[in-house]
């Protein structure tokens, strides 16, 4: 069977190389992408039922990508031990959703009760790399997580961005601590990245979440008044965080829509009532959505186009400025009053990126060679197309059409234990029978490398056919090794 293997792959290399030469044909250097940011807290609330208008579901245009940054999502002892060992219900509920439609969680990351998730769109996912997680505690003196901020750093097609959920101090008179919060997270988070140690080193960063910033002086009659008219903008000048603006170096680099809708704290639930409790609290844009465009670095005499003065990082940063250009429009900014389920509205921002694209081909090319079905052990055809830092760890996944995530893997083998041909243009690797599913199904295979912290490779969908044996044999439930692959997921996520 081995030497059928060996001739097939002679003739399915003419196609990898086929499929490589003609792929920067098929792209397009120039990309416009759109992205759909939600924030909200949700107060501990179970998620609702159904979140089609949270994620614009039924929209004609469907974002490239879905960045989701909850707060106060519920973390009681017991649930929250179950939260560390499965998905939240939260983190299920968005993935249940938008699987079907061909995206896939590439990263999370939890810090008590901030929840922040980063879902793509599958054709985008070889071309996202580099990504960190990180949090940083601002509650209690830093030592409790119901307050503080996590972020998800990233390269999309090259260019650095990175992803802010903070939940920053309450009350009204606390406006300048939580300046102070937001600056202190700003400084210490940091990546193991050459290219963007820090936040404000990324070429465009989103800050958002419930940043908790009020509306001061205006009595509560004027408010309420000035939100059942509509006339949002009388209230703006009192906004605290518009205020704070025009005092902080570091909030004037960052830009917001006009808040062309009406305070989304503090509600009586399951009603669009604002607070008739004894507290009465004053209505409040406390969620909010901003983003920071890196400025572009000018040279020190503009007459002078040398670049003298400017030190390497600059110079670079000016470099790619000129080669690779990114703008950025934002198309919507609101909230989403039909939800109930918490004293805050969700708020949503729509955003168009325009990119010029520093790579256009995934670094691995892979696909499946001849039939694959639990009767039979098969292999994997892969060609790198570009270098990249391969590792012992580089595993490759065998996935059902409408995988969640990373790890919501059937099977996986790790290329370098299972490797048994290789040259300069294709390498094979061997996947046993017993890891293939008995009822088969149509799948996709990704190249996943433990470096680069994410998949740089997927395959067309192919078809895993049945298992004639398990008819044969009247076997009809499907088998997957399902302590195998509990093992197995231990083995790689812990």
């Amino acid at each position: 069977m081995m030497e059928e293997n060996e001739e097939q792959s002679h003739g399915q290399q003419a196609d990898l190389s086929l499929k490589k030469g003609n792929y920067e044909e098929e792209e397009e250097e120039e990309g416009s992408f759109r992205l759909h940011v939600v924030t909200w807290n949700v107060a501990t609330a179970d998620p609702p039922d159904d979140v089609t208008s949270l994620l614009h579901l039924n929209s004609p245009k469907s974002p490239d990508v879905y960045v989701i940054g909850l707060q106060e999502v519920y973390a009681g002892p017991l649930r929250f031990v179950s939260d560390t060992v499965f998905d939240d219900r939260w983190s299920r509920l968005f993935m249940s959703t938008l699987a079907p439609r061909k995206y896939i969680k590439v990263s999370s990351i939890r810090l008590q009760g901030l929840l922040l998730l980063f879902f793509s769109k599958l054709d985008h996912v070889p071309f996202i790399r580099d990504i960190q997680a990180t949090y940083t505690r601002t509650g209690m003196f830093g030592y409790w997580g119901n307050k503080g901020g996590v972020s998800i750093r990233l390269s999309f097609y090259g260019h650095t961005l990175c992803f802010l959920n903070c939940h920053l101090a309450a009350h009204m008179k606390y406006a300048s601590e939580r300046v102070d919060e937001f600056e202190y997270i700003m400084d210490t988070q940091t990546f193991e990245c050459k290219k963007a140690p820090t936040i404000v080193d990324h070429r465009l960063v989103f800050w958002f979440g419930d940043l908790n910033f009020r509306i001061e002086d205006h009595g509560m009659h004027f408010v309420r008044s000035c939100i059942n008219d509509q006339k949002y903008n009388l209230l703006w000048s009192k906004d605290q965080l518009t205020i704070m603006k025009k005092k902080e170096q570091i909030l004037q680099e960052f830009d917001e829509g006009p808040l062309d809708f009406q305070p989304t704290y503090k509600f009586d639930l399951n009603s669009d009532t604002y607070d008739s409790s004894g507290k009465k609290r004053k209505p409040a844009w406390t969620d909010r959505i901003l983003w920071r465009l890196r400025p572009k670095a000018s040279l020190p005499d503009e007459q002078d186009g040398s670049g003298a003065g400017l030190d390497v990082k600059q110079l670079k940063q000016l470099e790619e400025d000129e080669e690779y250009p990114l703008k950025i429009r934002q198309d919507s900014y609101t909230s989403i009053m039909e939800y109930g389920i918490s004293d805050h509205k969700p708020v949503v921002g729509i955003f168009t990126l325009e990119l010029r694209k520093m790579y256009m081909t995934p670094l691995v090319r892979l696909q499946p060679e001849g039939d694959w079905s639990a009767d039979i052990d098969s292999m994997v055809l892969y060609s790198p197309l570009q270098p990249f830092p391969s590792s012992t760890w580089d595993w490759i996944g065998l996935y059902k059409v409408g995988f969640t995530s990373v790890s919501d893997y059937i099977t996986y083998t790790w290329v370098k234990d299972d490797e048994v041909a290789f040259n300069e243009e294709v390498i094979q690797v061997y996947v046993g029978k017993e890891e293939i599913p008995v009822r088969g199904g149509e799948c996709v295979l990704c190249y996943y490398s433990s470096t680069l912290q994410c998949i740089i490779g997927i395959s067309e969908p192919f078809k895993v056919h049945e298992s004639k044996v398990a008819i044969e044999e009247g076997f009809v439930h499907e088998q997957i090794n399902g302590l195998d692959k509990t093992t197995a997921s231990e083995a790689l996520w812990n």
